[in-house]
């Protein structure tokens, strides 16, 4: 045999067995989707005495207006309708030369309810997501952090803390909560060499599947919250941020710009599927924008890695002798204070008081925990029959319940 043909079967042998892991791993995601499809299956649907409708949303998506996204309005509308969606928060980046605010999406598109909104990046250069979004924000000079959470509560308007990490205004007061998941800074932590040789093996079949190779616990930033609600003794509401921009992937391209080969990890329909917000609304009322805002504020509401298996459903509820109440409120202690938390599937369901792990109950689709002291009471639920290390990341993260 000729000594070129030897090397070039040496190299063909060391370049597919460098591949090994790669085709593993596709398999891997194959069992993981049958896994999903299996969970969602088996969900139950809400008891009908249950006096809460559960809507489904995303919160912080930027198009073509802001500049680093070639997004549209249409490719927006199409995705949230193939998500089915029941609404958007956008959160356009301000201009100097037009009123992003006011030319993004809102109002009801094909059913979809649409919030208007900015990111506003503060004097301090704290990033705060404020909706519904206002022209007093767009070719403004920029404020300090505390003055623009001021001029927006004058407004009227919720304000958020964007991509807590990179936040340094901790001392700043009056916001409604904080982005405690953000999904375009977890996608930042992607190893492109390994996506590459992933999307090879695994992108036609799995595209939605190879966010969960980068998946992590947001644990700072919960850590953090738990700080604010149990330390600073604030009210402070937890949201996941889709930051959707369809502009995350790798692509092999001719010098004319004509595409060999490309893996968009974030269109639209992809990011709005990956990680929502849940919003509970009472069986007599109806998704506006008031009652949309509304919610948010108050906390009645849960983020869901929906891509795991649909979260909705799930539901936590706390009752003393006196009254009953939903994530998000407060709540007297009195003589003890039951809380229930039920999911659509059954899953383990940990309990924490201040930020500490109290109680876990595995393979149950209701939990039951009585609070006999005073405290900041949230939980999360897990999915233990998803591999690992899946099954440590979590499923739910709800509002917390405060015992007063």
């Amino acid at each position: 045999m000729k000594r070129w043909l030897k090397i070039a079967l040496v190299l063909t042998g060391l370049l597919l067995l460098s591949q090994t892991p790669f085709i593993y791993r596709r398999y891997q995601l194959g069992r993981l989707s049958a896994t999903i499809a299996e969970l969602n299956s088996e969900r139950t649907a809400p008891d009908e005495t249950d006096a809460y409708t559960d809507y489904k949303g995303v919160i912080h998506v930027h198009s073509s207006l802001g500049g680093h996204s070639a997004g549209s309005f249409a490719d927006i509308i199409q995705a949230a309708t193939s998500n089915g969606l029941a609404f958007v928060v956008m959160t356009e980046h301000p201009s100097g030369d037009f009123d992003t605010a006011e030319m993004t999406l809102r109002g009801v598109k094909r059913g979809i309810l649409f919030i208007n909104g900015n990111e506003i990046n503060a004097a301090d250069r704290d990033r705060l997501l404020i909706f519904p979004g206002s022209a007093p924000f767009n070719g403004a000079r920029p404020l300090s952090t505390q003055d623009t959470i001021n001029q927006a509560k004058r407004n009227g308007q919720l304000v958020f803390i964007a991509y807590p990490d990179q936040f340094g205004s901790w001392k700043a007061t009056g916001y409604d909560g904080i982005e405690v998941y953000n999904l375009y800074t977890n996608a930042r932590k992607i190893h492109y060499l390994t996506l590459f040789f992933d999307g090879l093996w695994s992108y036609r079949s799995y595209p939605s599947l190879l966010w969960t190779r980068f998946y992590e616990r947001p644990a700072e930033n919960l850590k953090k919250w738990d700080e604010l609600t149990a330390v600073a003794n604030e009210r402070i509401v937890a949201i996941a941020g889709n930051d959707a921009h369809a502009n995350i992937g790798i692509s092999l391209q001719e010098a004319t710009g004509k595409k060999i080969f490309g893996i968009q990890l974030d269109p639209y329909e992809r990011s709005f599927a990956v990680v929502r917000n849940h919003v509970l609304l009472g069986k007599d009322q109806s998704l506006t924008s008031e009652t949309l805002l509304a919610a948010l504020r108050d906390g009645h509401s849960y983020i869901s890695f929906d891509l795991l298996c649909d979260g909705s459903g799930f539901r936590y509820t706390a009752e003393n002798s006196r009254e009953k109440k939903i994530m998000g409120d407060e709540i007297a202690l009195d003589d003890g204070v039951q809380l229930t938390v039920t999911t659509p599937v059954k899953s383990r369901i940990t309990f924490f008081r201040n930020g500490q792990i109290i109680k876990e109950e595995k393979d149950a689709s209701k939990a039951e925990l009585h609070a006999a002291e005073k405290g900041v009471y949230r939980v999360e639920a897990y999915l233990d029959r998803l591999p690992p290390p899946l099954n440590e990341k979590p499923w739910i993260i709800s509002n917390p319940i405060y015992v007063r």
